[in-house]
């Protein structure tokens, strides 16, 4: 090793290692003496320390015979003597370098001390080294090689504890005929898998996996020899009994991915540990990188299992039969303990001697058990602290042996020999196999419907329903008896917290955002997991949330096993189910949101972004018969009510004016996106915030929301009111396409007449704030009471100024909004009311660069879409609550505009005329709009150019947002269909008069999006055509982003980008891009042609996965108001 290497060698070294080389050496006194610095008065120097250490081991190495001293016994001395001046790091240093043996002072080494002595020039500047490998280990690793290759995994499901991920990892080739991989068992994964295995001649081909080992971290990989046709290469054979301390290895990893190395870095998971002889004697099984230390797994186990594998198959044969290798447990967790401790626990002095004599010389301890599993064959039998002494009368103390003779007597009785605080004691147990069902369903990863209930990874389900859930087939049954829409309770624990039970609603899915329940099998004879319907039609069925407590209600109720009932409470043709009790829910008062998996993360980590305080639910289950049906008898509903609204009323009556008002029209929301359903940029699947009810009749209700809580149609909606205690759901009916609100339909009916009476719309006020006015904030508290605050409004014609993000997404433009000189804080949303309580503005939330802010939305701006709806729109038609309506149409001219000062403006060259009048226009905010820039693909993109000021529309000056909105409204009114705006804009010192034409939106926003590969494709949503650009080949296909294990992560297929061509076809639209990849075959190597933001290209090559990925569209239905999921392409259709 290089003394450079480890000190930087300085001059003052170079100088000592110069006058120290040329001392003769002939006695231990005279080689200590060079140990003293003789400028130091007799003290230790560091460096003359190292230097005299490394020149005496370099001499000895030369000359073993010229100094009579053995290494250990000098470095002793120099130990002893180095006293406290000489620092610790240098000593380390020290005592590493030149420590070379007698015995490798071979003809081998020759190299190495031609390497030693060119580390010892002056010149200090030459790069180091690399360690040059003998004759021996070239010869080695070229012959290992081109059996070992970079495995590239993509596990497609969540399963075990293992995630969908993709990656790459090493194996190696160990029966070349059978052709049969070895690696990691978490490479082989044990669920859905697609791999391929690469060899160093760059032949990719697939493997299938056919083993993992339930307890050591291997597994095995078939792939067919004959696919091969490029590489000579031979099987590397495995040699466990090789392994001895002090033999020489090499670890034959991979290169980052990209070739065969040798050495350990990522990727080298499943490497070979290899000899001199190319036998692998241990398998790379992981490593530590913050100590820099690997770890390797013995190959006994290996090698049985290798052997049981090759007999389910002829040799050079392809096929396949059942793999069975029996692996017994007792269930038991043991550790190997030294013989100190065990005497301490109880250990006989006569068991120890027995122990020793019979255990391989050098044995330092015996098997102490360490935990053992409830239920299993040990359970009520051993106890930890239980010394093992004998197995069937052999003394074992190693784990090879034990596992030998567990793996030998799978189902039959073995005889254990334990000692217990000193006695002795015999227990006879049954190996049993790793294969059995434990009785429990565990959730690898919660879907849709779990997560909106809170159940967290890994969770183990113990009641459903109120049914007790002991095997999957049992989750399956109680499912395949729900309606969609229906509301279950669920019963889980955690495993590192099995003794509380918790329980959560689970809310079935009214939409189809996923396909219908299937149950996945493993197929062993090909690798794959079938799938197979789990459910029969009758979960199609929709429930009714409505009901009609006046009637009152009829008790019916069915069985769901032989154990459990679930009561289902009737009102004529409508009906609710309740399983087991009720629920209430406590939402915040503010707005959350969990950030789901974006593209742009590789650790499948979920994120929060912290807009509010987190929702708690608390669910009030009643007790419910489980063994037969009984009677079961429910107050009179008017009693029930009549108590609430007491309730209700004297709470109440302390509040202030404004909060008592109010508080009957507040609502809290709370919003959950499916994954599935990550459009228009949204990265968020959870998120709340307060809302206001601004329309309240028989047939339908209305409840305004900012959008940054409500974003997009594709979303589920669950509403909480202060007025009275229900939960019910509520429907998406308008997204505005620019200005941040959202409206939320809900069924009145489903509140009963006591909730009904209760609740009410808010008066809306649509004048105008202005500055000092006293203003009410009043928002919700977490426990669903209304609180509030009088501020001033500092300024009602804030103009709002959203950054772009890297990721397109929805930030309000064109908008003023209102700030006051206090508030609640950021995480506090509601309304702005005057001392009557009427609403004057919503206090909603704003999405912001990297955060968000809280400022009032005029109400006039919800107004007077709500007015439409009510009075019969020109737009579609939408079904709400089972009548179709009319919405509106937005008219808008698609630029994104900013205000400038006029003071400004003159700098720019505005003329003295034109201030003047703007000036006389609007004397308070004195300015003048500008053009950011048009949106991509709007009909005004070609006339208006950025920076052109925008003076006069129609004639009439603008000087503010409301200005443009008031023109593009007045052409609705006088049905001009061509939409055509007389603008007068300045530009570059010109007035110029254009007739540009203006778009028209709905409140719908994206209603179609298709699934290939894993990657979501939908049309350019408006936060993306802000940016000003669009492809000119076409921008129907926008990735908005992709699932992790699919095809789209494996080959690295970017989202935020668009998908131009496939195979050379263009895909200028979604009908084009479906066209295109309903012809793509199901294992068919794609070209795809992609091009970002900035309008570069890029060229992906991809390989479809049908199987685990088919390809799917989901839309929205505005006859039904329902999201439909149907399938395009699969290979077999059962997995739509």
């Amino acid at each position: 090793i290089s003394l450079r290497h480890s000190l930087n060698f300085s001059h003052n070294v170079a100088r000592k290692y110069g006058d120290i080389e040329n001392q003769e050496i002939s006695n231990k006194e005279e080689g200590l003496a060079m140990f003293i610095d003789p400028n130091a008065d007799g003290k230790f120097d560091c460096c003359t320390s190292l230097v005299a250490v490394t020149i005496i081991q370099k001499r000895k190495l030369q000359c073993p015979s010229s100094i009579p001293l053995e290494n250990d016994d000098l470095l002793t001395t120099f130990k002893e003597r180095r006293g406290s001046e000489l620092d610790k790091a240098y000593w380390a240093m020290g005592f590493n370098i030149g420590i070379i043996s007698e015995a490798q002072c071979g003809p081998e080494n020759q190299s190495q001390r031609s390497s030693d002595q060119m580390d010892f020039q002056r010149d200090t500047s030459l790069p180091p080294e690399k360690e040059p490998f003998s004759d021996d280990w070239a010869d080695t690793i070229n012959k290992v090689v081109p059996a070992v290759v970079v495995l590239q995994t993509t596990t497609c499901r969540a399963f075990d504890t293992e995630l969908p991920s993709s990656a790459s990892a090493t194996g190696f080739v160990v029966d070349k005929g059978r052709g049969i991989i070895l690696t990691n068992r978490h490479v082989v994964s044990p669920g859905p898998v697609n791999a391929q295995a690469i060899f160093t001649s760059n032949e990719e081909i697939p493997v299938r996996p056919i083993y993992k080992d339930p307890v050591h971290d291997f597994g095995f990989f078939s792939y067919d020899p004959g696919a091969i046709k490029f590489l000579n290469y031979e099987e590397i054979p495995l040699a466990p009994e090789a392994v001895s301390v002090g033999l020489e290895i090499k670890v034959i990893g991979n290169d980052s991915s990209e070739k065969a190395a040798s050495g350990t870095k990522p990727g080298s998971s499943g490497s070979p540990i290899i000899d001199k002889q190319g036998r692998a004697v241990a398998l790379n099984a992981g490593s530590n990188s913050s100590s820099l230390s690997a770890f390797y797994l013995p190959l006994e186990r290996v090698v049985r299992a290798l052997r049981l594998l090759q007999k389910c198959t002829d040799a050079y044969s392809n096929k396949w039969e059942t793999v069975s290798i029996p692996r017994g447990t007792l269930q038991v967790t043991f550790r190997h303990t030294g013989f100190g401790e065990i005497c301490r626990l109880g250990l006989q002095s006569e068991t120890e001697q027995r122990v020793r004599h019979a255990s391989l010389l050098g044995e330092t301890g015996m098997l102490v058990v360490d935990s053992v599993v409830p239920g299993g064959p040990a359970y009520n039998q051993l106890e930890p602290g239980d010394v093992l002494v004998c197995v069937n009368g052999e003394v074992t103390t190693q784990f090879l042996n034990l596992e030998t003779l567990l793996d030998d007597n799978v189902d039959q009785k073995i005889g254990l020999q334990i000692e217990r605080g000193g006695i002795s004691l015999n227990v006879n147990l049954t190996a049993r196999n790793f294969g059995f069902q434990c009785g429990l369903v565990c959730v690898a990863e919660p879907g849709y419907m779990f997560h909106r209930a809170g159940v967290p990874c890994n969770a183990i389900i113990k009641k459903f329903a109120g049914v007790e859930i002991l095997q999957l087939e049992g989750l399956i049954s109680v499912f395949s008896k729900l309606s969609k829409g229906a509301r279950v309770p669920l019963e889980y624990i955690r495993h590192d917290d099995r003794y509380r039970t918790k329980s959560v609603i689970v809310c079935i899915d009214r939409h189809e955002w996923y396909g219908a329940p299937k149950v996945y099998t493993r197929d062993v004879s090909s690798g794959l997991w079938t799938a197979s319907s789990a459910i029969q039609p009758r979960f199609l069925q929709l429930s009714s949330c409505s009901s009609d407590v006046e009637q009152g209600p009829k008790v019916e109720s069915f069985s769901l096993s032989s154990e459990s009932t679930v009561v289902k409470v009737m009102h004529q043709s409508n009906e609710q189910e309740l399983a087991n009790g009720v629920v209430r829910r406590e939402a915040s008062n503010g707005h959350i949101s969990m950030e789901a998996h974006s593209e742009e993360e590789y650790d499948a980590k979920t994120e929060c972004r912290a807009q509010g305080h987190l929702s708690s639910k608390e669910i009030v289950a009643a007790n419910c018969s489980t063994r037969e049906i009984g009677e079961i008898k429910l107050k009179d509903p008017s009693t029930t009510e009549k108590s609430v609204l007491k309730g209700f009323e004297a709470a109440t009556s302390a509040a202030s004016l404004v909060e008592s008002v109010i508080e009957a029209a507040l609502v809290m929301l709370e919003i959950d996106v499916p994954r599935s359903c990550l459009l228009d940029g949204v990265n968020s699947v959870e998120s709340s915030g307060t809302g206001v009810i601004v329309h309240h009749s028989q047939g339908m209700g209305l409840v305004a929301i900012d959008k940054n809580t409500v974003e997009i149609f594709a979303c589920d909606v669950m509403l909480s009111f202060a007025a009275f205690p229900i939960q019910i759901p509520g429907e998406v009916v308008f997204v505005h396409p620019t200005y941040n609100f959202a409206l939320v339909a809900y069924d009145p009916a489903a509140l009963g007449a006591g909730g009904a009476s209760m609740v009410h719309a808010a008066e809306l006020l649509p004048g105008a704030l202005d500055y000092g006015d006293s203003v009410y904030l009043v928002g919700l508290s977490n426990n669903l009471r209304a609180q509030s605050r009088k501020s001033i409004v500092t300024n009602p014609y804030v103009a709002l100024n959203v950054h772009q993000v890297d990721r397109p997404r929805y930030g309000a433009t064109n908008m003023e909004v209102i700030e006051l000189d206090s508030d609640f804080g950021c995480e506090f949303t509601g309304v702005l009311c005057d001392e009557c309580g009427k609403v004057q503005a919503l206090w909603g939330s704003f999405s912001k660069k990297d955060y968000q802010i809280v400022r009032g939305i005029p109400i006039y701006m919800i107004s007077q879409i709500v007015d439409s709806i009510i009075c019969g729109a020109n737009g579609p038609s939408l079904l709400i609550n089972g009548v179709k309506r009319k919405m509106p149409l937005i008219r808008t001219l698609e630029v994104s505009l900013y205000p400038i000062l006029l003071s400004e403006a003159r700098n720019f060259g505005l003329s003295d005329d034109w201030i003047q009048v703007l000036g006389e226009k609007d004397p308070i905010r004195r300015q003048v709009l500008r053009n950011e820039g048009c949106f991509a693909g709007s009909k005004a993109e070609n006339l208006l150019k950025q920076n052109d000021m925008l003076l006069a529309v129609n004639k009439e000056p603008v000087t503010c947002f409301r200005d443009i909105e008031n023109a593009c409204q007045a052409l609705e009114k006088c049905g001009d269909s061509d939409g055509k705006l007389k603008i007068t804009i300045f530009r570059q010192g010109c007035e110029v008069d254009l007739l540009v034409r203006t778009n028209v939106r709905d409140g719908t926003g994206t209603t179609r999006a298709i699934s290939w590969c894993g990657c979501l494709v939908q049309d350019s949503h408006p936060a993306v055509r802000a940016r000003g650009f669009l492809p000119e080949e076409g921008y129907g296909a926008y990735v908005a982003k992709w699932s992790y294990g699919s095809p789209a992560h494996r080959y690295r297929l970017s989202a935020v980008t668009w998908i131009a061509q496939v195979n050379g076809k263009p895909t200028s639209d979604l009908d084009a891009f479906v066209n295109v990849v309903k012809e793509l075959g199901p294992d068919e190597c794609v070209r795809v042609k992609t091009i970002d933001l900035d309008g570069k290209p890029q060229v992906r090559t991809l390989k479809q996965d049908l199987h685990y990925w088919p390809t799917w569209e989901l839309r929205f239905d505005p006859d039904t108001a329902m999201w439909r999921r149907e399938t395009i392409k699969a290979l077999d259709c059962s997995n739509g």
